[in-house]
């Protein structure tokens, strides 16, 4: 993926340099629970049966460390260090995502609220809650801002086998998707029908508004690549592999050796590629109604 040398936002928070339990970057630790050091290995379980079960990793961790998590205290917000390669692709990732959004509001006559983007080690409070790197990256409506703690990519790449710069780049993107949701939106209106509909009726809103990320993904995609060319070979792969590998029936096949279709939250890995190319192919927001689609 191109992107050195391109311009970096202004909206990244660094809070890796306060205590949130260890963990992050480099993916050499995990966060610490009940006094005791939770590896990568129980991260990735608990990341799975929250995507799976619906649980709440904070919950699954606690319950695997032996004890509740630890409180966390909030760093002061601060620029990541210029010598920082990675904070430096995830700034850029965002600045373009910012670029494509701005225009793509523009056109409609409407203003982009450009998001945050925070990054942290282990745990760090939101106006969701405490988030927790197990979670994986995550957007959190109440502050418009997205979290994520830089340690996932070691995840993705070594424990879901999706590695690549544009794959990164991918994740990042359906979380900004979210934000573009929750704008126009959408994610109050799905939110609203939580225990209005049954466990799975919610899935199933849930399993469409996650792929409606992952369109909006492809359509930041299709029109950064129409402006700026940042697309090289094994690129597109590259994010296609990723949707894959984070499709609630590959990970609940990897976990449990089973696929209960009636518990997905996130959409099977085939609808995954499937939106994600869609949005990637026709650059289109109203192409991206997963809502009104016939078939997933």
């Amino acid at each position: 993926m191109k992107w050195e040398g391109q311009r970096e936002s202004d909206n990244v928070e660094d809070r890796r340099s306060s205590g949130g339990g260890g963990g992050g970057g480099g993916g050499s630790g995990g966060p610490v629970f009940g006094g005791r050091g939770i590896g990568v290995g129980t991260i990735v379980i608990a990341l799975l049966g929250g995507w799976i079960f619906g649980i709440n990793p904070l919950t699954i961790l606690g319950l695997l460390s032996g004890g509740p998590p630890a409180q966390v205290q909030q760093a002061p917000a601060q620029r990541p260090p210029a010598d920082d390669r990675m904070a430096r692709f995830v700034s850029t990732v965002l600045a373009d995502t910012e670029d494509v959004w701005t225009t793509i509001f523009s056109q409609d006559g409407a203003r982009y609220q450009q998001p945050k983007l925070v990054l942290f080690r282990g745990a760090t409070p939101t106006a969701c809650g405490t988030g927790d790197a197990a979670m994986g990256p995550f957007y959190c409506p109440a502050d418009q801002k997205v979290y994520i703690d830089l340690g996932f990519y070691e995840t993705l790449k070594n424990q879901l086998g999706a590695p690549g710069e544009f794959a990164q780049a991918y994740v990042i993107a359906h979380e900004v998707g979210h934000h573009v949701q929750n704008l126009l939106g959408i994610s109050d209106k799905v939110d609203s029908q939580r225990g209005r509909v049954s466990q799975v009726q919610y899935n199933q809103l849930s399993v469409k508004l996650e792929l409606q990320a992952d369109c909006f993904a492809g359509v930041w995609a299709n029109h950064a690549q129409a402006a700026r060319q940042i697309l090289e070979n094994g690129d597109i792969e590259a994010a296609m592999n990723a949707a894959a590998k984070i499709g609630d029936d590959a990970l609940q096949k990897q976990s449990q050796g089973r696929v209960v279709p009636d518990s997905f939250t996130h959409g099977s890995s085939a609808q995954r590629v499937r939106w994600f190319n869609h949005g990637l192919q026709n650059g289109s927001v109203k192409g991206c109604d997963t809502f009104s689609a016939r078939t997933l």
